[in-house]
């Protein structure tokens, strides 16, 4: 089973789309209704849900840096710069971490994209 997702309402609608037509689960803060919450409330929505965040914003670095230190469990990170990320890359990336990964392997981790 691969990894579920959740995306920032920063992120593209192109990624989400790119992603479900490989087959990968994907919510959006948006379909979520959680489009106008605050970062902190969106990276907490996710672990509720048991999905990993993907965002363009680095205040979400921060957030699982003070969880960690914390004690608190989260769901994973992932996150991408958007000047160092095309679309395509970024849903051949995530593609791939939802596939090769399990939930134990991302758990209260912090990927990069690009994935070198």
């Amino acid at each position: 089973m691969s990894l579920r997702f959740y995306m920032d309402h920063q992120v593209r609608l192109a990624v989400a789309d790119g992603l479900r037509r490989r087959g990968v689960d994907v919510l959006t803060a948006y379909e979520d209704g959680a489009a106008r919450l605050s970062d902190k409330r969106i990276f907490e929505r996710a672990a509720e849900l048991g999905r990993i965040v993907f965002t363009h914003d680095d205040d979400f670095l921060a957030l699982a840096d003070r969880w960690r230190q914390a004690g608190r469990s989260f769901s994973g990170l992932v996150y991408a710069h958007q000047l160092q990320v095309t679309v395509g890359k970024a849903i051949q990336d995530l593609e791939l971490i939802a596939k090769a990964s399990n939930t134990e392997d991302m758990r209260n981790r912090v990927e990069y994209l690009p994935l070198r």
